[in-house]
């Protein structure tokens, strides 16, 4: 009998041996075998440095060995999920006060590989095909700081609770319960973009399956009272082994997000608490390329022997100055990182040449461009599309400039989004995405007879329906759900771009017009296309959201005959 006691202890030892480790703490990270990829770094202080404000990059910090998160006897999916705790601190550095690129997710999931993820709203941890799928089995904590239409978003300052995908099971303002304000604390709100360290807790009960999230300030007590608490059973979700850490990514817009110090339990009570006096001190503001001082000590010496050699090469030096110069002024400060080098543009698009050309528009032509993410990685690229729009008011492209900037900000499926823009004497440079199908009006009107079986097969009516709807769902979105209604203003086929899956997204922002909700649209003078314009538009010259109804009408008739409008 004592050696089948004996026999069984070794047997369920050996069980439990994958993922072994059930509490660990990171008072910082310097010296952690931590497991980071793409973006995500170690500072030589200890912060785990997620994103490090390069556009369109994710990263990842995952703990290197997966856990034992089933009870025993294991099993795949579907064995009773351990109690599990974890806490950490976390901050996010914007290059704007109001604004960030997505935020931080905290997860619990069957692989450390996530190669194939996309960053922007898709948060590192999933793609456009397996986003929402039950078999991704992965459970997240998000700290979301963008407002996305797509996945139900309550706001772009929250925290939510997700299961295999972007939409929140329940989700909630970012705020916390102070208990010293009274009985069951009073709440008060958070701003998770702020530059200000602050602290979560995530705590699973495996026998009442009750989940609750936490927030509070940095060196707050843990708050009595949960911001979220919700019933779910993560049996279904959670496979035995699974690994655990954080994902972040950027879009357009410049952000770092840095992890401070973490701990957690599994199946032992509440997570370690965090020494907060180990803990290293936050990054200083986001400067854009993420230099640190020992790599600026490093280039000095360097920069020294450089700047001989450039005084040497003065002549040269110069000539390629002006090839490469650029229109700057005091007021495009605030926009900062959205601006990019007319050098890199220059790169982009092998000098503007003809092979590179997409198409030749009202307001200049449209060149495809591939950028390099990384200067040292030649893999990592953008493909954009860039348009040279000629301008000759200062005060005019000013406004203009500071109205597609606003415009910019804007994240949504359905609308091209514009990444940035350049100046140079006397053109304006506008960095889109790129759309590899083109315009739409290239598939209904520029067939010839060879071509017309194969177009309409790449435009056949469910397509044309879902094109339809995209566009109305854009324009949708800039009425109603931004903070001033934005009015395009020529909504037609030609301003509408296709992607490769031919989803339609509506381009074209160069006559947009913003306006507060309910204020009268101020008198400009009579922009657009003839034949999409009302009629009353030639009198009052007022835009509203319902010129663009009416432009939208036209475009379905456009759409659905396959004859241009006159």
């Amino acid at each position: 009998m004592p050696l089948f006691v004996i026999l069984l202890c070794f047997t369920f030892t050996l069980a439990r041996s994958t993922g072994d480790v059930t509490d660990f703490v990171f008072n910082g990270f310097a010296g952690a075998n931590l497991t980071v990829d793409d973006s995500a770094t170690v500072t030589p202080d200890g912060v785990l440095v997620l994103t490090n404000g390069t556009y369109l990059m994710k990263g990842h910090g995952v703990y290197p060995s997966p856990l034992h998160f089933h009870s025993p006897p294991p099993s795949a999916v579907g064995g009773t999920v351990l109690s599990f705790s974890t806490t950490f601190v976390f901050v996010i550095l914007s290059e704007y006060a109001d604004f960030s690129s997505y935020g931080i997710a905290f997860f619990v999931a069957p692989t450390n590989d996530f190669t194939a993820t996309l960053p922007s709203q898709y948060m590192g941890l999933f793609n456009t095909t397996d986003v929402g799928n039950a078999t991704n089995h992965i459970f997240a904590v998000e700290l979301d700081t963008v407002l996305d239409v797509e996945f139900g978003d309550i706001d772009s300052n929250h925290v939510g609770i997700n299961i295999d995908g972007l939409r929140s099971l329940t989700a909630a303002p970012a705020a916390y319960y102070d208990d010293d304000a009274g009985s069951g604390g009073e709440l008060r709100n958070m701003t998770l973009i702020s530059g200000e360290a602050m602290q979560v807790w995530v705590d699973y009960d495996g026998t009442t399956t009750e989940l609750n999230v936490t927030l509070a300030p940095l060196r707050v007590p843990k708050p009595k009272r949960p911001l979220l608490s919700h019933a779910v059973d993560l049996s279904n979700v959670i496979t035995a082994t699974s690994y655990v850490g954080f994902a972040s990514s950027l879009g357009s817009m410049s952000s770092r997000h840095c992890i401070l110090g973490w701990s957690l339990s599994l199946n032992n009570g509440s997570a370690p608490s965090l020494d907060y006096s180990k803990l290293p001190n936050p990054p200083v503001a986001a400067n854009g390329n993420g230099w640190s001082k020992t790599v600026v000590e490093a280039v000095v010496p360097i920069a020294i022997v450089v700047a001989i050699a450039v005084v040497t090469g003065a002549f040269v030096f110069a000539l390629r100055r002006v090839k490469y110069a650029e229109l700057r002024e005091e007021w495009e400060d605030e926009f900062g990182p959205r601006r990019f080098s007319y050098k890199d543009l220059y790169h982009a698009t092998d000098g503007f040449a003809d092979t590179h050309l997409l198409g030749v528009g009202g307001f200049g032509k449209v060149y495809k461009g591939v950028l390099l993410l990384l200067p040292s990685a030649s893999t990592a690229t953008l493909e954009v599309a860039v348009k040279k729009v000629s301008h000759d008011s200062r005060q005019g492209v000013r406004k203009f400039v500071a109205e597609i900037m606003t415009i910019g900000r804007l994240q949504h499926r359905d609308l091209v989004r514009l990444l940035g823009y350049c100046r140079r004497r006397d053109e304006l440079l506008l960095v889109y995405e790129y759309m590899p199908n083109g315009s739409l009006d290239r598939f209904l009107y520029d067939r010839d007879d060879r071509n017309l079986k194969a177009a309409d097969a790449a435009l056949d009516w469910s397509k044309r329906f879902r094109i339809i709807k995209d566009v109305a769902l854009g324009l949708y979105y800039l009425h109603n759900s931004c903070e001033q209604v934005i009015v395009h203003r020529d909504v037609k086929a030609s301003n509408v771009l296709l992607d490769d899956k031919m989803s339609g997204h509506l381009g074209e922002f160069g006559l947009a017009r913003l306006h507060d909700h309910d204020a009268n649209p101020r008198t400009t003078r009579l922009v657009g296309t003839i034949g999409y314009l009302t009629p009353e538009l030639a009198r009052t010259s007022k835009a509203t959201p319902l010129t663009d109804v009416f432009a939208f009408g036209v475009f379905i008739l456009e759409v659905t005959w396959g004859v241009r409008r006159r």
